[in-house]
């Protein structure tokens, strides 16, 4: 039997986020690749699959590319997933599968949440168009400069941020893009989750405002 890589979207916060197919893909997998496999242990133990796991993120996938090949190429099943959403994204995974297509080998995505189409839904803001950006620049006049030039993207815009710093970042927002509106989305697919929008000036000032903001943070502009 032929080999299969799977790469597999993983629940963002909500556990029963997880399809049937996320359960049985990662059971039958002769091997699950994980970025922390204390993370992804938890995940296997709350759904109640057994799985050998290996740790593969960025600072090892390099050196884990070419024995995953050589596992597939003798028909084993080797699950991929990040410690949550969609591999790939914002996430490791692309370097492997890219080599897995380039070797031939078979390769599937199991779909699963992603925090990027997540926070577009939820924000209400128009998404027809959209660009993601990941994570911004930390330092101030870099993180400005980039926004600059993401100012001229023709529709939305999606940047993920930490909770310490997304005031700060929301400040620069307003700064370069103080006519768009903006929405903060906060703990997608938890209990607190939360939408705060309003102009980028007047969203910046609210979020300043609270002090403390928990959680992980989608920005859409």
């Amino acid at each position: 039997m032929a080999g299969l890589l799977s790469v597999v979207g993983t629940p963002i916060g909500n556990l029963e986020d997880a399809s049937p197919r996320v359960v049985r893909t990662l059971g039958e997998a002769d091997l699950v690749l994980c970025e922390d496999t204390r993370v992804t242990g938890r995940l296997l133990s709350a759904l109640g699959v057994r799985a050998r796991l290996e740790r593969c993120d960025e600072n090892v996938m390099a050196s884990r590319i070419e024995g995953v090949l050589a596992r597939l190429a003798d028909g084993e099943r080797v699950a991929f997933v990040s410690d949550a959403g969609m591999p790939g994204v914002s996430d490791p995974g692309q370097r492997l599968v890219d080599a897995a297509l380039d070797a031939g080998e078979r390769v599937e995505v199991v779909p699963g949440p992603s925090a990027v189409t997540c926070a577009l839904v939820a924000s209400g803001l128009a998404s027809e168009h959209f660009f993601f950006e990941g994570f911004l620049p930390r330092r101030p006049g870099a993180q400005r400069a980039r926004l600059e030039e993401l100012a001229a993207v023709p529709g939305a815009i999606v940047v993920y941020e930490s909770p310490r710093r997304v005031a700060e970042t929301l400040a620069n927002v307003a700064e370069v893009m103080g006519g768009r509106r903006v929405a903060l989305v906060r703990e997608l697919t938890k209990l607190h989750e939360e939408v705060v929008r309003g102009e980028a000036a007047e969203l910046a000032a609210e979020v300043a405002a609270r002090g403390e903001v928990r959680g992980e943070c989608v920005v859409v502009i």
